[in-house]
């Protein structure tokens, strides 16, 4: 460990590789402090606390919607167009060959993407200033202030993105990640400071058992994250000209999280509609649809209805996800073509019925662990009572994930090195 460390300090690439990301992240904080005008610091304050899903919009804006920074949005239209995209390759033949073409074509559906987040990040900024206007957050804004402000959305998230793409061609790891894991990073100083100032002696036991708690439960996402189930392949003997090629066996790794934390924002999508409806019906004049409406907004993170839906459709979504990104017979076709075969499986259908069916398996206990880490801050919260502790969510999985990734990274720079 004291050899790599010693390597990172002292290798010039290396070190400048590190000291560029670290100063995107520092450009990144600074553009997240810049506030657009007219602003109930203390109202947004309380909207996000007692909203989750604008909470993992927070998240994955790298807090600038903390208090509706020029880059409020983030890179959030970027992973939406990304997700979009990744959804429609499965669907449409013409992309599907394009994600097929190697290098060139990933390239060309990255270009998509880029273009597609230019209007997902003015819808999304349009609706969230609505949103935020009618709570009395954002002032009263002219057609001017409007085009202006939807204008300053757009740039910010492009730039962010622009950001992160440099940090991942010149710098290391994944930029779009690290710049959402410094998001979470920056929010833990006054998370900290408020569970100190509201510190109560006679709740220390409940505290201790909380840092237990935490680091069990970091332990048990990473050994998650990391677990893989091996299929095992052998590649048939082929005999070309005066020399013999394969017979070589290796796995493929299935991993029992296939679909990250996609579940997790397709469900919190969801789950927002009730209280946005809601929102919009509490105010009629009639009685009953106001009724209807009172009752879609009573539909919150605190009650046992939101936590069982928000289970299930993170359970289900996991399915979802893993069925639309995962192709068994795709999977199948190419072991095919390239002399590949699971020993005691026939090829072609049988083999492709085979990995489903472990796809299958290991997918519910992948489910299962999203599903718990997922509600895992509303049972907390309604346990103790103590608003400050939150273990897991989105935001674990996000930290955990990119360091794990980071690691792998500069060990890999570490080994080129060496070689």
């Amino acid at each position: 460990m004291l050899y790599k460390i010693k390597i990172v300090f002292t290798d010039r690439e290396l070190r400048n590789r590190i000291l560029f990301v670290l100063g995107a992240l520092v450009v990144f904080r600074l553009l997240a402090a810049v506030p657009i005008p007219g602003i109930d610091t203390v109202r947004l304050s309380q909207f996000l606390s007692s909203n989750q899903f604008f909470g993992v919009l927070n998240i994955f804006s790298g807090g600038g919607l903390s208090n509706l920074s020029i880059i409020m949005m983030g890179v959030g239209p970027y992973i939406t167009a990304s997700i979009i995209l990744q959804l429609l390759t499965i669907m449409i033949p013409a992309l599907k060959a394009l994600n097929e073409e190697g290098e060139a074509g990933k390239r060309k559906l990255t270009n998509y993407s880029r273009l597609l987040s230019v209007p997902l990040a003015a819808l999304q900024g349009f609706g969230l200033l609505t949103l935020l206007a009618r709570e009395g957050i954002v002032g009263d804004l002219s057609v001017m202030g409007w085009v202006t402000s939807i204008s300053v959305i757009i740039a910010g998230s492009m730039l962010l993105m622009w950001i992160g793409e440099l940090i991942s061609e010149h710098g290391i790891g994944n930029g779009v990640s690290l710049l959402i894991f410094a998001g979470i990073i920056s929010s833990l100083p006054s998370q900290v400071s408020q569970l100190l100032f509201t510190f109560d002696v006679s709740q220390l036991p409940l505290y201790l058992a909380f840092i237990v708690g935490a680091i069990l439960i970091i332990a048990g996402v990473i050994f998650i994250t990391e677990a893989e189930r091996p299929v095992p392949v052998t590649y048939a003997k082929q005999v070309r000209g005066m020399k013999t090629y394969g017979g070589v066996s290796t796995y493929i790794p299935l991993r029992l999280n296939q679909a990250g934390v996609i579940p997790i924002i397709f469900a919190l999508s969801i789950l927002m509609f009730p209280r946005i409806i809601g929102t919009v019906l509490v105010g009629s004049s009639n009685a009953v649809i106001a009724r209807i409406g009172t009752s879609f907004s009573s539909f919150t993170e605190a009650s046992v209805g939101y936590t069982v839906a928000y289970f299930l459709l993170v359970f289900l979504f996991t399915y979802f996800y893993t069925a639309v990104t995962f192709d068994p017979n795709q999977m199948a076709t190419n072991l095919q073509k390239n002399g590949a075969f699971i020993p005691g499986i026939r090829p072609g259908q049988p083999t492709a019925e085979h990995v489903a069916k472990i796809l299958n398996r290991i997918t519910l206990f992948g489910a299962l662990f999203l599903g718990i880490i997922a509600i895992l801050p509303l049972v907390l919260r309604g346990v103790t009572g103590i608003a400050g502790l939150a273990l897991g969510g989105t935001a674990l999985l996000i930290v955990v994930s990119v360091v794990l990734d980071l690691i792998k990274k500069i060990d890999s720079q570490i080994s080129m090195k060496e070689y």
